[in-house]
């Protein structure tokens, strides 16, 4: 595994927004049958799931975070230096959805904006990123922006999937604090899986698919090649195996055990494998936080919504191990400390960018 270590930066605020539709996991039974859903909530967990509608992006729900966080924190828009933007539903092939959010934030032309093309391991391979761009450059903030409207490309007749995702977005915003205790992270990727988890058409490769939805004889579920595909098995064996292996070798790299943290916050994939992972990882359970009961798996977004969904006691910084894994196959895990006075919360929002619509006039 890839290791580093980041000092001299702080975890100053973290905001979530997801839509304000919510959508019950009951109301699957008249299309899949009572059992197949129940015996879904019973395994996988969701019990409601929020929807973004079809005109709201992943940017949408970013823009919204990052706007009541700047806002509420009284940050000048012009020190922002960095912006780092990870979702896989971008509002556009091109450009970088980054450059919208740019705009939308009103931030400055001496300001860097990117995409990071990342789901289930996003945030914290982005909060490397932004803080190593943040501690090598002239600027005071790096704003980490996070999204995924998943929804949007899961077939409503694939019961492996519809049931599953959940739609929001979230801001973090770091700042350069010489007293800052160390970020550390690590990294690993498996290149072999990339299929696991896959939406086969829709770019640039196989081009010419049909955007009929079929029965996929993989798995018995009904969807087009312009859709999400996951293979259940691959992932959860995969999971289970490198994750808390991970997990266990970065404690030991760090000189720590579980003993040592306040919470370990998981990308929540599937509550069934978070409870694997824990034990494996001989993590206690009662310190892995679960927000995808009425959340579901929201993608990149899920480890700072579980953040934000926390109500932690206190005032004292909590140590906490977060850790993402999914597609690609990608996982990692960091280790920081972070305020309880960081976490802001979760808000409801319906916004859509109206001046995201492009004319041919």
């Amino acid at each position: 595994m890839l290791t580093t270590k980041v000092e001299g930066v702080r975890i100053a605020g973290i905001q979530c927004a997801v839509p304000k539709a919510v959508r019950r996991t009951d109301e699957w039974k008249e299309q899949f049958g009572e059992k197949a859903v129940e015996d879904f909530k019973s395994m996988v967990g969701v019990q409601e799931v929020h929807v973004a509608d079809e005109g709201q992006t992943s940017s949408d729900l970013a823009f919204a975070a990052a706007e009541k966080l700047l806002t509420d924190m009284g940050v000048e828009r012009e020190k922002i230096g960095c912006l780092v933007f990870v979702t896989q539903t971008p509002d556009y092939r091109i450009p970088a959805t980054a450059c919208v959010l740019h705009k939308r934030l009103d931030l400055s032309k001496d300001c860097i904006a990117f995409d990071i093309n990342l789901g289930c391991s996003g945030y914290v391979y982005g909060l490397n990123v932004a803080a190593q761009l943040l501690v090598g450059s002239n600027s005071d903030y790096c704003l980490l922006l996070v999204g995924d409207t998943s929804n949007k490309g899961i077939s409503p007749e694939d019961k492996s999937a519809c049931m599953l995702f959940g739609d929001s977005g979230a801001a973090t915003l770091l700042t350069k604090d010489g007293s800052a205790a160390p970020i550390s992270a690590c990294f690993s990727t498996d290149g072999d899986g990339f299929k696991a988890i896959i939406t086969p058409s829709g770019a640039f490769r196989n081009c010419g698919a049909s955007p009929d939805r079929v029965e996929w004889p993989i798995d018995g579920n009904v969807r087009s090649d312009y859709e999400l595909y996951m293979n259940g098995t691959d992932v959860f064996s995969f999971t289970i195996s490198e994750v808390p292996r991970q997990m266990k070798r970065f404690m030991k790299e760090l000189e720590a055990g579980p003993e040592d943290y306040d919470c370990f916050v998981m990308h929540q994939a599937n509550r069934f494998i978070l409870f694997q992972v824990a034990k494996k990882a001989k993590v206690p359970i009662d310190i892995m936080p679960i927000s995808m009961d009425r959340y579901g798996n929201t993608s990149v977004t899920s480890i700072p919504l579980t953040l934000c969904d926390l109500k932690p006691k206190g005032t004292d910084p909590l140590r906490v191990m977060m850790c993402g894994f999914g597609i690609g196959l990608s996982w990692g895990c960091v280790d920081a400390l972070i305020d309880p006075q960081a976490l802001k919360g979760i808000i409801e929002t319906d916004e859509v960018f109206e001046g995201g619509a492009v004319s041919h006039d």
